[in-house]
C-alpha cells in the first residue's frame, strides 16, 4: 500500500502540480442486529481504494479509485490534475494552506480485545439473550438489539514529505424496548438511542457496558412510561443526564463551529451558522461553567473523534471552543486556517472511506467536568424543583443552529431533593446561547462519560462520520418545558 501511495504522487509531481496527497484506505465492518427474538441483519465485508488530491493553478482537484494497479493509479492521479486545472477557470483566489511539518508515524487505536476475533456465532448469542430479556417483561412488543465493529487502516502521503500509517479501531452496541398500548408507543434505550453506545476500543466495550444485566430494567421502564404521569408544561429547571446533554453538545455547539459553514463553503444537512466571525473571542456564549474543547487526542479519551493525525497529515490536538463561557475556537482545516488568523489548522479534516473528499468534522467536542465533587445524586438532593430528563428521543434545531427542541424517553420531577414520580414524553426547548448560560452546575468527573455519535451527516454526496462527546449531567435554569409532546 506505501507503493500505491508513492505511485500516486509520482504520477502528480510528473504533472506539475504545486501539492498532492494521496490516501489509500482498507476497511472492515461487521454489523449484527436482532428484532423480536429473530436475527434481523448480518453483515462482514471489506473494502479498499485510494483517493488523489492536488492542487494545480491555485484550485483542489479530486479523484478516487478502488483499481491500485499502477495504470489505473496513474489515471486517477491525472483525473484529479485535470479536475483541479478545471477548477481553476473559475476560482475567485488562489488556495492557500496553513503550513505543517511533515512528519513520518505509525498510529493505531489502543484496544485488549479485537472484536473481528469473536465469532459471529457469540455476537448472535449475545443478542438473541439480551432479546430474550427484553421480551420477558409483560407488554414489550417490540425488542431491537445491535453490535457494530469497524476497522480502518490507511496509508497517508504527502508532496510535502508525510507518511503516516493509521489503524483506527471502533466498536458500537445498543438495544431498544418499545411498549405499544391503546395510541402511544413508549420506548426506552440502553446505553443510549440510535444505536447505543460507541468508543474507539475493542470488544472490550461490550462487557464493559452491561448489556445483559440492564435489559430487564430498561423493558420495566418502557413499559411503566404508559402509566407515568405527563410531563408539564411551563418553565423548570432542568437537569440532563451525560447522553441526553451529549447530543445537545452535538447540535448546538458542534455543528456552528464547523468553520467551513460560517465560511458559506458547506450547507447540507445542517445548514450554515449563527457563529460568524465577528463572534470569535467575544461572544458570552454561556455562563462561567462552560468549558467545550474539540480534542482528537488519545489522552482525551477513546471517543468517535480520537486519531492520531487526522485526513490532511495533521496531528491530533485540543482546540479551546468555550472558555469560561466565552466563545475561542472553530474547528479548521489547512485550507480555511487563515480566516480566523490562526497559522496552523485545527486538525479536523476526515473523510468517509477513500472515495470521499475529506471535509472540516466534529473531533470529540466536549463539556469538561465540574471541578467540585459532585455526583448527579448529590445534584439531585441541592435541587428544590426541577426535571431530570434522559435519553434523545427526537430532536429539531434551525439551519443556523440557533432556535432548538429537544423530547426524552423518560422524566423524572424532582422536588425538595428527591425523585417524586416519574414522567412520560419529556421535552425542553430554547435558544442556544440562552440555554447555555442557564447552566449553574455540571457534576464532577466520576460521572463524565465520552458518548459516541456513530451517523453525524454532513456534505453532498452525504458523508457519514462518527463523533465523541464527553459530558456529566448538568443544571439549567428556567427552562421552556413540555411543548414537544402536548396530551391529547
Amino acid at each position: 500500500m506505501k507503493d500505491v501511495a508513492e505511485w500516486v504522487l509520482n504520477a502528480c509531481d510528473q504533472r506539475g502540480v504545486s501539492y498532492a496527497d494521496a490516501r489509500v484506505v482498507a476497511h472492515r465492518g461487521r454489523a449484527l442486529s436482532t428484532k423480536n427474538g429473530k436475527v434481523g441483519s448480518v453483515s462482514d465485508g471489506e473494502s479498499v481504494g485510494l483517493s488523489v488530491r492536488v492542487i494545480a493553478d491555485g484550485a483542489w482537484g479530486f479523484a478516487a479509485s478502488a483499481e491500485l494497479g499502477r495504470d489505473a493509479v496513474a489515471a486517477t492521479a491525472a483525473e484529479a490534475v485535470a479536475i483541479a486545472r478545471a477548477s481553476a477557470r473559475v476560482k475567485r483566489e488562489d488556495l492557500r494552506l496553513a503550513p505543517e511539518k511533515p512528519v513520518q508515524a505509525e498510529w493505531s487505536t489502543p484496544f485488549k480485545i479485537d472484536p473481528f476475533a469473536v465469532s459471529v456465532e457469540q455476537n448472535i448469542d449475545l443478542l438473541l439473550k439480551i432479546d430474550a430479556e427484553l421480551r420477558s417483561v409483560d407488554g414489550i412488543t417490540l425488542a431491537e438489539t445491535n453490535l457494530n465493529f469497524n476497522r480502518e487502516e490507511q496509508w497517508f502521503a504527502s508532496s510535502e514529505g508525510t507518511r503516516i500509517h493509521q489503524t483506527k479501531l471502533s466498536t458500537g452496541a445498543g438495544y431498544a424496548a418499545y411498549a405499544f398500548a391503546g395510541s402511544e408507543i413508549q420506548k426506552r434505550s440502553y446505553p443510549n438511542s440510535y444505536g447505543g453506545q460507541w468508543q474507539n476500543k475493542g470488544y472490550e466495550l461490550i462487557e464493559e457496558l452491561k448489556l445483559l444485566e440492564n435489559a430487564k430494567r430498561i423493558a420495566e421502564e418502557a413499559v411503566a412510561l404508559h402509566k407515568a404521569d405527563q410531563c408539564p408544561e411551563g418553565k423548570f429547571d432542568i437537569i440532563l443526564d451525560s447522553s441526553q446533554l451529549g447530543l445537545q453538545i452535538h447540535e448546538s455547539v458542534g455543528h456552528p463551529i464547523e468553520l467551513d459553514r460560517v465560511l458559506g463553503m458547506e450547507a447540507n444537512f445542517a445548514g450554515t451558522s449563527f457563529l460568524t466571525l465577528d463572534n470569535l473571542g467575544n461572544l458570552r456564549y454561556g455562563s462561567d461553567l462552560v468549558n467545550v474543547v474539540a480534542d482528537a487526542r488519545q489522552e482525551h479519551g477513546p471517543g468517535l473523534g480520537t486519531f492520531g493525525f487526522d485526513d490532511e497529515g495533521v496531528p491530533a490536538q485540543c482546540t479551546p471552543i468555550i472558555t469560561k463561557g466565552l466563545f475561542t475556537g472553530y474547528l479548521s482545516s489547512r485550507e480555511t486556517a487563515h480566516a480566523i488568523g490562526a497559522n496552523r489548522s485545527g486538525g479536523t479534516m476526515r473523510a468517509e472511506g477513500w472515495n470521499r473528499l475529506p471535509m472540516i468534522r466534529m473531533t470529540n467536542i466536549s463539556l469538561l467536568p465540574g471541578d467540585k465533587p459532585l455526583s448527579l445524586e448529590q445534584l439531585i438532593a441541592a435541587t428544590d424543583r426541577a426535571i431530570l430528563m434522559q435519553t434523545n428521543r427526537s430532536w429539531s434545531i434551525d439551519d443556523k443552529r440557533y432556535n432548538f427542541q429537544f423530547g426524552c424517553e423518560i422524566g423524572w420531577e424532582i422536588k425538595n431533593g428527591k425523585r417524586v414520580r416519574m414522567l412520560k414524553n419529556p421535552s425542553y426547548s430554547g435558544i442556544t446561547t440562552d440555554f447555555w448560560n442557564s447552566l449553574d452546575a455540571i457534576c464532577s468527573r466520576g460521572e463524565w462519560v465520552l458518548w459516541g455519535t456513530p451517523n453525524c451527516g454532513k456534505g453532498q454526496p452525504q458523508q457519514v462520520m462518527g463523533t465523541g462527546h464527553g459530558a456529566a449531567p448538568s443544571r439549567f435554569r428556567g427552562i421552556k418545558v413540555g411543548s414537544a409532546y402536548k396530551s391529547g
